[in-house]
């Protein structure tokens, strides 16, 4: 028998540090939904986080009724597999999908004594990757101070969060990560499609002259004729995020190619079981990709680590948890510019649901 049961967190950073895009505005909470499921002895979780209507449109009180009716549907007498299979066959919403395939991947890893990664096709032993860092918007004073900081924990790979102000202070809060580290760090930006036709190439070619790596989303997520011609005119590689959410997505994305790159989530593609099929796609069509994340908790996290681990990203994105004071689950290390779990098995945290409100 499967005992499972939802839990739901607030979880917060320190005051100093602000979740602030040019499509979220300032977020002040994470609002965390967990699932937890237990079986012979043997206890897992998954995790989504439900207040990203500015990704999908999808209300947080929509995401979790439709937790409790998927769970609701399901046959506690079955086995982990068939309720995996179900779950992707049921016509349910990207982030329920998300949320119960992790907890299904844990609990069968668990069981089988092995990593999520390894239970995915990785290798076996400690799981671990680099991770680039996000400068949200703030004031110049704090983006300074946390660029700073980062680099002095290893992390040199820096996204900064553009599209906010006028493009002339983007460029400026560039311009200084390049006198304060020179080419010690790796810069991108993500303008969070804020860009229209009229100056995205020139923007992006002012971007190109700062030597950033690729620029995400600048331009509408559906606006697939301007895509089509950055793939072609772009001065540098375009990461889409926002345009790469569906198998429709990511087949366009396989077939434009050229300066295109994605950034996966599974919040978007629902899951570890379509992000390897997704995965496997773009790898044939020679397409590079990242495997991110929303700002989430450590046991989103950690899936997300162990779906880098086991399939190969061209770039990961895993700051996330990073600096949560009150996170229900542990596991989760940052430290030499990268994140880890170690080789405890599953995804490698250990979430307390007594820090969490039963649902």
């Amino acid at each position: 028998m499967i005992r499972a049961t939802l839990h739901r967190a607030s979880l917060h950073y320190a005051p100093d540090f602000v979740l602030h895009t040019a499509s979220s505005g300032a977020v002040p909470e994470l609002d965390e939904l967990y699932l937890l499921l237990e079986r012979d002895g043997v206890r897992a979780c998954g995790e989504v986080r439900v207040n990203i209507a500015y990704l999908n449109g999808l209300a947080a009180d929509r995401v979790i009724a439709g937790a409790g009716a998927a769970l609701a549907a399901l046959d506690a007498a079955s086995t982990p597999e068939a309720w995996l299979a179900a779950i992707h066959a049921g016509g349910h919403l990207a982030p329920v999908r998300m949320l119960f395939d992790g907890a299904l991947h844990d609990l069968m890893a668990r069981e089988a004594k092995t990593t999520v990664a390894h239970l995915l096709g990785g290798p076996e032993g400690p799981v671990r990757s680099a991770s680039n860092q996000t400068l949200f918007w703030s004031s110049h004073e704090r983006f300074v101070s946390q660029a700073k900081a980062y680099v002095a924990r290893g992390f040199s790979d820096i996204k900064v969060r553009i599209g906010i102000g006028d493009f002339a202070e983007d460029l400026r809060r560039i311009d200084t990560l390049r006198e304060l580290f020179g080419d010690e760090v790796h810069i991108a930006a993500d303008a969070n499609g804020t860009w229209g036709a009229d100056v995205v190439l020139d923007r992006l070619g002012a971007l190109a002259d700062r030597g950033l790596a690729y620029v995400e989303q600048p331009v509408a997520q559906d606006d697939w004729a301007l895509i089509e011609r950055l793939s072609h005119e772009a001065p540098l590689g375009v990461m889409l995020d926002e345009s790469a959410a569906t198998d429709a997505d990511i087949a366009r994305i396989c077939r434009i190619g050229g300066k295109l790159m994605a950034h996966l989530k599974l919040v978007k593609l629902g899951g570890l079981r379509p992000m390897r099929a997704a995965t496997a796609r773009l790898h044939e069509a020679g397409v590079p990709f990242m495997i991110g994340q929303m700002n989430e908790g450590a046991v989103a996290t950690a899936t997300a680590l162990h779906a880098v681990a086991a399939f190969r990203p061209t770039h990961a994105e895993l700051y996330g948890a990073d600096g949560l004071l009150n996170d229900p689950a542990t596991g989760l290390s940052y430290d030499r510019g990268g994140v880890g779990t170690g080789s405890a098995p599953g995804n490698g945290t250990a979430f307390d649901p007594a820090k969490a409100a039963s649902l």
